[in-house]
């Protein structure tokens, strides 16, 4: 069986999705519509845009959802997906490539999470760290023994695990991890605490856009990040998406559930190929196709 995954943040580069601009009418026109959507050429700040430019948050998510859905509709009919997974902003890109959501209302949904995540980021300052090499039950406990928010944010695969949550007590946390036998605890450059309650803010205003915003039933299971399970009840996949803002990306746990329902192949579509190296370390007998 086929998985179709798709990155979240920090996927992004230079130059991206130009190549498919100028190989395809297709993704010509859908560059051209989502332009019209963000309201300015987010297609030119993908294909000729610095590093800087596209680490903005209301630049990156949209850019990233964007390469992805157009890499999925370029495949045309060689796209079958038995089942389809995106890690956080990837869920999103997931959606529209099952059927859940159309090009239109997926970029809507995600310009309006980028800018609710910035304007939480900046009302409470917080940061998230890789930890790498600790248990995960390891992690989990010394996140709970630090006074202040922080909390295991996203289980990228055995042996790496992002903690989340305030400045002081995501420092703290990776003392105490280096301490306990964590091969590194790497502060990394984000400019918020992604997964964790200090996005409390931004769940609830982008509880408001998905709830407004139209649900079809999806052609194959999306398996999402909160649950780790797979979804096909609108219902339950909206309300996966609406917690999945302060909930963990449980990417390990998604990852061996799709193995354990029968995927044997996982393509990533997007930009990088960050996905395909985490698959991997989760389940070696997977295929990257």
């Amino acid at each position: 069986m086929k998985a179709y995954i798709f990155p979240g943040q920090g996927s992004q580069f230079p130059g991206m999705g130009k190549e498919l601009y100028e190989t395809s009418n297709l993704a010509q026109d859908l560059f051209e519509k989502a332009n019209t959507i963000m309201g300015f050429r987010i297609s030119d700040l993908m294909f000729t845009g610095t590093d800087e430019d596209l680490r903005q948050t209301k630049v990156t998510q949209p850019a990233i959802f964007i390469h992805s859905v157009i890499a999925a509709r370029v495949m045309g009919e060689s796209f079958q997906p038995d089942m389809v997974a995106g890690h956080s902003l990837g869920e999103f890109s997931a959606l529209v490539a099952n059927g859940t959501l159309s090009f239109a209302d997926g970029l809507k949904l995600v310009m309006e999470r980028a800018n609710a995540m910035q304007a939480a980021c900046e009302a409470v300052p917080g940061t998230m760290a890789a930890i790498l090499a600790l248990d995960d039950t390891k992690v989990e406990e010394i996140c709970k023994s630090i006074s202040g928010t922080v909390v295991a944010a996203n289980y990228n695969c055995p042996g790496q695990l992002v903690i989340s949550g305030e400045v002081d007590a995501v420092k703290a946390a990776c003392e105490a991890m280096t301490a306990a036998g964590a091969k590194r605890a790497l502060l990394l450059p984000v400019g918020g605490a992604f997964h964790s309650p200090l996005m409390e803010p931004a769940r609830e205003r982008l509880a408001a856009a998905i709830e407004a915003t139209n649900f079809s039933t999806p052609s194959c299971p999306i398996y999402q990040n909160a649950t780790a399970q797979p979804h096909t009840d609108i219902a339950e996949i909206r309300a996966n998406l609406i917690a999945q803002l302060t909930a963990p990306v449980r990417w390990t746990q998604s990852v061996e559930r799709m193995v354990a329902d029968g995927a044997t192949i996982f393509t990533e579509v997007g930009p990088g190929k960050v996905l395909q190296g985490l698959v991997k370390k989760i389940a070696k007998e997977a295929v990257i196709g």
